[in-house]
């Protein structure tokens, strides 16, 4: 095997795929961001995009925009590559988010075809660098397109595979990254270009929400003048919601920051901000109404405003 890949990568060029020009549109379809719970680098592939006739013309239009498009995932491997420690002990395979949302389905013969290309492509020539594969937001249609797939995968890779369907996205991921490196479209904390939290500002909390319960969250925020910002988010269904600013001083009033109101899943976590005038707290207060238990993650930070 390792004298055929060899062999492959001086045939395919695929050492100088690194130095080639990645076509914008397509980067968008995959892209590395952030690392799992073990240190694996994590690969979002979004299938989605290839909705716009457009781009799908341009990705799988004829045999040789085909071809680029395989290229363009060999460069996406080794961009990966780049990104591991291959020393003993050290980080040595990858993690595969694959998002199937809107994705155009098994009827478009060209992206069925060259997904079992690029499959036999990454089993011959980058075995055991991806250490699981995870598929999220798997419509029905799925489970035919697998059907036809599975006879081309060997039973090692089959065991990588991890399904989600979409209201499972958000529990899946957070078994393998942690919530603040999970993008907050699949309901993490991670924001593109974000300059107010960093991974320097700790970890994210967690309560369990029992049935008919309601919990409240205090965030103190004890020097005048602060800036008080957090993050939440439900995993589990509706529940109902309000953010209220509790001052220490009996005498003064308590503030509202956010009203009661519903949050639903699709509302994704929420962010909110609030600077104080005297020493208090921030008190978020979760109302489960519903028979099931759910879990509320959440992480916060004070900063002064002049660090703003």
């Amino acid at each position: 095997m390792l004298k055929k890949t060899l062999r492959w990568r001086k045939e395919s060029g695929a050492d100088s795929a690194l130095g080639e020009a990645v076509d914008p549109e397509l980067s968008s379809a995959a892209y590395w961001d952030g690392t799992d719970r073990e240190g694996h680098p994590v690969c979002y592939n979004v299938y989605g995009v290839f909705r716009d006739a457009g781009l799908y013309r341009k990705a799988f239009g004829t045999e040789e925009d085909r071809d680029r498009f395989l290229r363009c995932r060999v460069q996406l491997m080794e961009q990966g590559i780049k990104k591991l420690d291959l020393k003993p002990g050290g980080i040595s395979s990858l993690l595969q988010i694959n998002d199937l949302k809107n994705s155009p389905g098994p009827a478009k013969k060209e992206l069925r075809v060259t997904t079992q290309r690029a499959i036999h492509l990454l089993q011959d020539n980058y075995p055991e660098l991806v250490a699981r594969n995870i598929f999220i937001n798997v419509p029905f249609w799925y489970y035919a397109l697998n059907a036809l797939i599975s006879p081309f995968l060997t039973q090692r890779t089959k065991s990588k595979f991890v399904i989600a369907r979409p209201g499972k996205v958000i529990e899946t991921l957070l078994k393998y990254i942690p919530a603040e490196e999970i993008p907050v479209q699949y309901g993490g904390f991670k924001r593109e270009k974000d300059f107010e939290f960093s991974s320097e500002d700790g970890s994210v909390s967690e309560i369990t929400l029992k049935a008919g319960s309601t919990e409240t969250i205090e965030l103190p925020i004890e020097e005048t003048g602060s800036t008080l910002l957090w993050d939440l988010t439900v995993l589990g269904g509706e529940v109902n919601y309000k953010e209220e600013f509790v001052p220490s001083d009996d005498g003064s009033y308590t503030v509202i920051v956010q009203k009661g109101k519903k949050m639903v899943p699709t509302e994704g976590p929420i962010r909110n901000t609030f600077r104080n005038n005297e020493p208090g707290k921030v008190v978020l207060t979760i109302e489960n109404v519903s028979a099931k238990k759910k879990r509320v993650l959440y992480r916060y930070k004070n900063k002064k405003c002049s660090s703003f």
